[in-house]
């Protein structure tokens, strides 16, 4: 079965002819420069665009700037497609374990999907970047393994990736630790902007011929809480979070990868009973995640996961342990 689809999705990306933004009428080799030079490489990114945003951005004139949407809108197909087709696209997608079963059964079965974002939340040393080093190195496995045969991007707002302990991880499931960090293209974000600006360096890695399966940022939302205190910033804060949540979604689904968020947490002073603890970003970060986990500490070295929001799976939770395995069901 897992050979099946191992093949399908071989035979599907052989099938698929790579259309240029070379091939769109008005797009010469100096317009191609300044598009790539604000993160644009393919012809999705110019079929969203606007006439006019185009036409600043590449330097054409807007009547051959509007013949150059169009163009690339008939040749991406942009139109309705029924379910079936749309059942069909969705077999591209890989998924990739978590490390624990019972966190991938609550996730759906086979792990953290890709076209999706995947956010995890808890106070901190629940484990989120714990599951995140994890998937950097589970992506690397066979598809009948459990991983997606790619390579991770890293995104660290906080300073907590180790590599010690990616080769921890890596030694405990019999792979080359110095390989398995060769496949994890680590980028440390200093501010929000810088934050921002590493979503399209990921479009150009891609584009270079990286082989990105997962997208990992550790965490979401500690830039942007630092940056934009009090009341009065709260909108323009939610604004740029809601942007850089869309780009990342943009890239998700124009790249089938998977995107892994972790979300700093706070205490709700109004709630008077059950669990206080609310996820920073609120609505904004809440509608834009596919899958919402929440994260606490259980008894020694086990972590009690519950699934608060999914497209097509029910609330649920499950117990899974951090060790020096990294995720698995067993305590070290």
């Amino acid at each position: 079965m897992d050979e099946e689809i191992s093949k399908k999705k071989k035979i599907k990306k052989e099938e698929k002819v790579e259309m240029k933004l070379s091939d769109l009428p008005g797009i010469g080799p100096a317009a191609i420069e300044k598009l790539e030079a604000a993160g644009i490489y393919d012809l999705m990114g110019i079929a969203v665009l606007g006439p006019k945003e185009l036409s600043e951005m590449a330097g054409l004139g807007e009547a051959i700037a509007r013949k150059a949407i169009q163009a690339s809108r008939k040749m991406m197909d942009l139109g309705f497609q029924d379910g079936l087709e749309f059942a069909e696209k969705r077999e591209e997608i890989f998924h990739i374990t978590t490390g624990s079963k019972e966190l991938d059964n609550l996730l759906g079965g086979r792990g953290v999907e890709t076209k999706a974002i995947t956010e995890a939340f808890g106070s901190y040393g629940s484990g989120k970047t714990q599951l995140g080093l994890s998937l950097a190195v589970n992506v690397q496995m066979p598809i009948e393994k459990g991983g997606a045969e790619g390579k991770a991007v890293y995104i660290d707002t906080e300073g907590t990736f180790r590599p010690e302990r990616i080769r921890q991880i890596a030694e405990s499931k019999g792979a080359n630790p110095e390989n398995v960090l060769k496949n994890i293209l680590v980028a440390r974000a200093f501010n929000s902007d810088h934050q921002i600006l590493l979503v399209d360096k990921i479009g150009e890695m891609i584009n270079n011929g990286e082989p990105v399966r997962i997208v990992i940022v550790d965490s979401l939302t500690a830039h942007f809480r630092a940056e934009f205190s009090g009341r009065g910033q709260l909108a323009d804060r939610q604004q740029k979070l809601n942007k850089y949540l869309h780009n990342l979604m943009k890239i998700a689904e124009q790249h089938n990868l998977a995107i892994y968020v972790t979300n700093q947490v706070m205490t709700n002073p109004a709630m008077m009973f059950g669990d206080p603890t609310i996820a920073i970003g609120g609505n904004i970060v809440g509608h834009a995640s596919t899958f919402r986990m929440y994260i606490r500490k259980g008894k020694k070295s086990s972590r009690v996961v519950k699934l608060i929001d999914s497209p097509n799976l029910p609330d649920n939770e499950c117990i899974f342990f951090v060790g020096r395995k990294g995720v698995s069901d067993e305590e070290d």
